[in-house]
Formats: C-alpha cells, sequence, structure tokens
C-alpha cells in the first residue's frame, strides 16, 4: 500500500473518531489532534527525531537555450536527519516540467535526487517554474526553482 493511502486513511480514521467530542455542538476540538507539526511547533525530543531534506541547491540556472530544447537536472539531496526520508511528491507548476522523485525511503546520511525535466517548445523569453516537492520533513513542502531564457530563432 503506498504511503499516500496510507496516511488518507489515517486521517479519515482521525476524523471519523473525533466526530463525537466537542461541546455536542458538532464542533471538533483541537485534543483530537495530536500532529507535533502544529501551532504549537515541535517538541525537540520529535525534532531531533525527524528526517531533513537538505539540498545542494534550490534553484538552478539553465541559462538561454534555444525554444524546442528539452532540458534536464538533477536536483541532488542528503537526508541529514534521524529517520528515514519519504517523499510523497514533487509536483511543477505546469505541464511543461516533468519530476521524478525518488520512491524508496531515504535513510538518514544517504543521498538522492529529484530529476527535473523542462520542455522549451511552449516557451519564449524570461522563465522560472517551480517544483513543490512534499515529504515527511517539517515544513513539509519545499519549492525548488529552474530558470531558463528561452531563445525563438
Amino acid at each position: 500500500m503506498e504511503i499516500r493511502n496510507i496516511i488518507a486513511f489515517l486521517l479519515i480514521g482521525l476524523m471519523m473518531a473525533s466526530c463525537g467530542s466537542g461541546s455536542g455542538t458538532g464542533e471538533i476540538t483541537t485534543e483530537v489532534v495530536h500532529n507535533p507539526m502544529t501551532a504549537e511547533g515541535l517538541s525537540k525530543n520529535s525534532a531531533e527525531k525527524m528526517p531533513v531534506l537538505t539540498f545542494e541547491t534550490l534553484q538552478y540556472d539553465f541559462g538561454r537555450v534555444i525554444k524546442g530544447e528539452k532540458l534536464s537536472y538533477a536536483f541532488k539531496f542528503t537526508n541529514t536527519g534521524k529517520s528515514d526520508l519519504i517523499i510523497s511528491s514533487a509536483r511543477s507548476s505546469c505541464g511543461c516540467t516533468t519530476t521524478t522523485p525518488p520512491a524508496a525511503p531515504i535513510r538518514p546520511g544517504e543521498t538522492g535526487e529529484i530529476k527535473v525535466s523542462f520542455d522549451s517548445k511552449q516557451q519564449t523569453g524570461e522563465v522560472t517554474k517551480r517544483v513543490v516537492v512534499s515529504a515527511n520533513t517539517y515544513p513539509v513542502q519545499t519549492t525548488l526553482i529552474l530558470k531558463a531564457n528561452v531563445i525563438d530563432m
């Protein structure tokens, strides 16, 4: 079962279990949520045990490219935390950019990469594309940026 399915199943179960709590008005209280990444912040103990996604760089510039070129770059990272890193998704800001995140968990101290491909055929001029990486880290999302100056010849 995929990790996303497991998380969704657990969240649905939590929501169903909390239906009977509250003041009798159908209101859900905060007592049912025990997420260390809430407004209360992380406890020191739980923060020390979490995975940490550390990228070599958060931005890459292809420079000048000819319209129609297909380019790729691998954003390299290391899990500098104390537990397995699980990347649940890496979503791009448009269809011209595709991503390939690692499917397997990254153990503490291990490295990995998120491969990003950019097709410039529908682009012209200065282009900035974003890739939002979601993982079991705090914060949950990290944004990677690709830039290019697409020249129409």
